[in-house]
This record gives C-alpha cells, sequence and structure tokens, in this order.
C-alpha cells in the first residue's frame, strides 16, 4: 500500500494515502448506481440517464464525494494498520487533485494516543494500607444487630425522653401567623436524631401524652426556605404516642432465633473473619490505588482533552442511569437528574484525568513488558462468562462466536491488565505508615 506518515507533533498525525486508480474508478461506479435516481437529466426518466451524460453535464466530479467516502471504508483502516496508528477521534480528510488516470491521493490528519515517557514502576516503594479489625468494630456488629432486631413498646406510664419515637400533630407560627409547610399531623420523630430545626427535639423531652405544648425555636440561617432563615418560630405541639425502643437481650438465646450458630462467641467469630474478609478487600482496593498513583506520578504524558471528555461522559452516563434503575424519571425528575449530573461532570474532572492518564500508563507498560493474553488466559475468561450468564452446554459455542469473538480484543485487554498489576504489585515495596 502506498502510504506514509507526512508529520508527527505530539498526538497530531499527518499521513497520506493512495487510492489506485481501478478502485478510485470501482467506487465511482458504484456512487452512479447509488445516486442516479436522484439526478435530473432531459430526456430520461430518473435513475435511467447513463453515468457518462451525467458525468458530461455535472461535471466527473459529481460522483467524487460519494467514491471517495466508499474507498475510505476498506483504505483507511488498512493504513492505520500498516502505520502502526492508534487513533482516539475521527479524522480530518482532505482529498488532493483528482486527475484522470492517476492515484487518489488523500491526506488525513488524526489525534493519536500520546507517547508515554516511563518513569520507575517496578520496585517502587508504597505505604501499605492496615485496617486491623477491633474488638470494638466486632461489638459494634453485634450491636447493630441487637438493633435491627429491637422492639418498640408503647409508653404510657412516663414522658418523653431521649431515644423515644413520638407521634405528634404540629403547627408553626412566625409572627403569629401560621406559615406554609410548618403543618403536619401524625408525624413522627425520634428524639435525639436532630432531624427537626434546633433546639425542637429537645423542648418535647418531659412533656406527657396528650399535652399540649408551645415550642420556641429559630430556623438557622442556612434553612431552605428563604422566608424562613433566621426567623423566630413558635410550634403547637400534641404528643399522641411514645415508643420506647427495646433491645433484644443478648445471649445464646437471641444468637440461635438470628443465626446459624449457638454461642455468642461463635457469632462474634463469625463476624470478625467476616469483617476481617472486608478489610483485606479494602486493604488490597487501596494498595493498587497507592500503587498506581506512584507508577503515574512517575510517568510523564499529556493526556488528550477528547479521551478527558469521553471518560467525563461515560461516568455521568453511569451515574445517570443510576438514578434510572432507581425509579428516579419521568419530567418532573428530568430537571432534578440533569442538574445533579452536570455537578458530576464538575466534580469529576480531575479524577478523569488521573483515570485516563493511568489508563495510558498502563498500556505502555504493557507494551514494553510484552505482555500478551495466553489462549489458556482466554478460555477462562470466557469460562468464567458461561459462569456469570448462565449459558447451556449446548448454546456456548453460539455464544462464543456471537459474544466473546467478537469482543476478543476486550477480553484480551482486560487479561493484559490484571498480568500487569500483578507484576507491578509483585514487583512493589509496600511500607508500614
Amino acid at each position: 500500500m502506498n502510504a506514509k506518515i507526512i508529520k508527527k507533533e505530539k498526538n497530531i498525525v499527518s499521513f497520506e494515502m493512495a487510492a489506485p486508480r481501478a478502485d478510485f474508478d470501482k467506487a465511482c461506479s458504484k456512487a452512479y448506481y447509488k445516486l442516479r435516481g436522484q439526478i435530473a437529466i432531459p430526456g430520461f426518466r430518473k435513475g435511467k440517464a447513463p453515468k457518462h451524460l451525467i458525468e458530461k453535464m455535472y461535471g466527473k466530479n459529481i460522483f467524487y464525494d460519494e467514491a471517495v467516502e466508499t474507498v475510505l471504508e476498506t483504505l483507511y483502516p488498512e493504513t492505520l494498520k500498516e502505520l502502526e496508528i492508534d487513533p482516539i477521534n475521527k479524522p480530518t480528510v482532505d482529498v488532493k487533485e483528482i486527475k484522470d488516470g492517476e492515484d487518489v491521493v488523500i491526506s488525513v490528519e488524526i489525534e493519536v494516543t500520546p507517547d508515554v515517557e516511563l518513569g520507575d514502576y517496578k520496585g517502587v516503594e508504597v505505604v501499605k494500607a492496615a485496617y486491623p479489625v477491633t474488638d470494638e468494630a466486632v461489638d459494634a456488629t453485634l450491636e447493630a444487630e441487637r438493633e435491627k432486631n429491637a422492639r418498640m413498646i408503647d409508653i404510657d406510664d412516663r414522658a418523653v425522653k431521649e431515644g423515644d419515637t413520638v407521634t405528634m400533630d404540629y403547627s408553626g407560627f412566625c409572627n403569629g401567623e401560621q406559615f406554609e409547610g410548618g403543618t403536619a399531623e401524625q408525624q413522627t420523630l425520634e428524639i435525639g436524631s436532630n432531624k427537626f430545626i434546633p433546639g425542637f427535639e429537645e423542648q418535647l423531652v418531659g412533656k406527657n401524652l396528650k399535652e399540649e405544648v408551645e415550642i420556641n425555636v429559630t430556623f438557622p440561617e442556612d434553612y431552605n426556605a428563604e422566608e424562613l432563615k433566621g426567623k423566630d418560630a413558635t410550634f403547637k405541639v400534641t404528643v399522641h404516642e411514645i415508643k420506647e425502643k427495646q433491645l433484644p437481650v443478648l445471649d445464646d438465646e437471641f444468637v440461635t432465633e438470628i443465626s446459624e450458630f449457638d454461642t455468642i462467641d461463635e457469632l462474634k467469630a463469625d463476624y470478625r473473619k467476616k469483617l476481617e474478609e472486608e478489610a483485606a478487600d479494602r486493604e488490597k482496593n487501596e494498595n493498587d490505588n497507592n500503587l498506581i498513583k506512584v507508577i503515574v506520578d512517575n510517568a510523564t504524558v499529556e493526556v488528550p482533552e477528547v479521551l478527558v471528555d469521553r471518560e467525563i461522559e461515560q461516568q455521568a452516563n453511569n451515574y445517570r442511569q443510576q438514578f434510572m434503575q432507581q425509579g428516579f424519571s419521568g419530567k418532573e425528575m428530568e430537571g432534578f437528574i440533569n442538574n445533579l449530573v452536570d455537578q458530576y461532570r464538575n466534580q469529576y474532572k480531575d479524577q478523569a484525568i488521573f483515570n485516563v492518564k493511568a489508563d495510558l500508563v498502563i498500556n505502555a507498560i504493557i507494551k514494553k513488558e510484552a505482555l500478551k493474553a495466553t489462549d489458556e488466559e482466554l478460555e477462562k475468561e470466557l469460562e468464567a462468562l458461561y459462569e456469570a450468564y448462565n449459558v447451556e452446554e449446548e448454546k456456548r459455542e453460539e455464544f462464543k462466536a456471537s459474544v466473546f469473538e467478537q469482543h476478543k480484543s476486550y477480553f484480551e485487554e482486560s487479561v493484559n491488565k490484571r498480568k500487569a498489576f500483578e507484576l507491578l504489585r509483585n514487583e512493589a515495596k509496600f511500607v508500614e505508615k
């Protein structure tokens, strides 16, 4: 193939490729059959005029644009492969003068994956993450289980105290006038949860059932209703119910009710094991993050804006999908979701830049270390997919052809990245804080 790089500056590459004249002429004929129905020639019905007459009336270049698009379908990817160019966005294409009998020269300018100058990546020193599981953590897990199994007991022989849950009616007034949004009936509130205006809950302590009381508060300066910010208010409150949380007794009987274990010690041992597994996962993830941060900081690479924008949009779309999966949809929610997604885009940019740089650095390490997924490793990937998607035995060949083979490069990349991380972990020096 007649192709050559003309100029490379940073991550912008200009190159030329030549479409053989015979291929271009075939593409012009193909363009004629595609476009002739749109061209009017006196004396002919649309679509029936000969090619040479159309070219005589409108000029030979009438089919050139379509023909160039046709030859590019094959010529462009073949040239990228020949010149070992890895594009990251759409090309700018310019066709030089097309002369009879000569190959058609096409100039292309494209943004490509930038060069990465690797720094130290083997044997780097990394602060080791450590999350030891304490007795207090185990006890807190057990206490949370007690809270989950607590009962709410009706109280009618004493006043409200901290920790109770009350059911009440209330009406709010500012300057003697009832304000919008300040009235509710059968409202529940846990005393001490700090969910109401500061001072409200504290003034309910000591009040009795059916007692009508007045509570005086001041709205915070950052309150969400503009007309109430910093204002003094009075609430008329009647407590209809008082409920007290009753925790189950922590004994072996409680253990047998909530688990497959017989004693508290057995249950605590199980909690410890699970907490240690969670801590190990957390330590591994944090160690990997610390490791890649050191390696990325050691490398030099100019991160293309187009890749950063692509990363931001991909994650923003994932963020939007989370809302949709949780049932937030419809026109009334659209503006709210759009606003949150826009905020996410702005907040995520620094992380997106790091993620793109990290990906470029890892790929550079894969290339330098000549890491390549083996047939055996890819077979394991395929087996994992069968399991994940519950693919039945008789449908596995079809699945392999339609899913795995079609996206084989993605699975190869995943394996290579795992191998790169394994190499980096094995070479790194993890040190205690």
